[in-house]
């Protein structure tokens, strides 16, 4: 997950940046503020990836906010002035958005951050580097190699992990499973995770593993599209 907050002074603004995160899985707001010095507050207290960032606000600028920040995370701006463009990427913006924003110019900035946020985290880092992780499944602790799995289903209160040759079934939400996976796990569906290493076609409905069609949900649909056309390039 990428753990981001917003901050803008128009209530329009946030409602709709909220909603453009809250379609992409990956994203995890924690926080959404009307100035700056109520986001100080908060990372003072909070480590976060990314903000998404207004510039022309009272009392304290969004330019002028990101200085007094002494390990900045990683910003996209979010502005209804042109004239600022220059000196957003002086300060090594991600992205510079104009308002409106369109959900397909978000995500677009989105995906410029997704891998350099997931290098760059110790947690990403380390489950990159494992092979492999423990489930608790029938009182007992078993290893399952990670790139094994073809897919995971929720099952409620459960989730059953698909293996070449077997699946387990274990107590445990789908959302908690995923912060334990690396980044060639991608979830399609509400229900659904799948191995994106083991698709063998996919269309605008479905991705296909083993001949198993597995269905993608409707607010998925343009982050796994958008994820397998950039996976695909050389």
């Amino acid at each position: 997950m990428i753990k981001c907050i917003l901050v803008d002074d128009e209530p329009l603004a946030r409602s709709l940046l909220e909603a453009h995160i809250a379609e992409i899985p990956y994203l995890q707001l924690l926080g959404s503020f009307k100035n700056a010095i109520e986001a100080s507050d908060f990372l003072a207290k909070q480590t976060i990836d990314v903000i998404f960032l207004d510039i022309q606000m009272p009392k304290l600028t969004g330019l002028d906010f990101l200085s007094t920040i002494s390990n900045p995370p990683k910003v996209i701006f979010t502005t209804a002035y042109r004239e600022y463009a220059l000196e957003s990427y002086e300060l090594e913006a991600v992205d510079y958005l104009l308002k409106p924003i369109t959900f397909s110019r978000f995500l677009k900035a989105v995906n410029k951050l997704s891998d350099g946020v997931q290098t760059v985290s110790k947690g990403d880092t380390e489950r990159q580097a494992a092979d492999h992780l423990f489930v608790s499944s029938n009182k007992k602790q078993v290893k399952v190699v990670l790139h094994d799995i073809s897919y995971i289903e929720s099952l409620k209160d459960y989730i059953r992990i698909h293996l070449p040759n077997e699946s387990l079934v274990i107590k445990e939400q789908l959302g908690k499973i995923i912060e334990q996976l690396p980044s060639y796990f991608i979830r399609i569906h509400r229900s659904y995770v799948v191995n994106s290493k083991k698709i063998t076609a996919y269309t605008a409905q479905d991705v296909e593993i083993a001949k198993l069609e597995i269905p993608i949900g409707g607010k998925y649909k343009e982050y796994v599209f958008s994820y397998l056309k950039n996976s695909l390039k050389p």
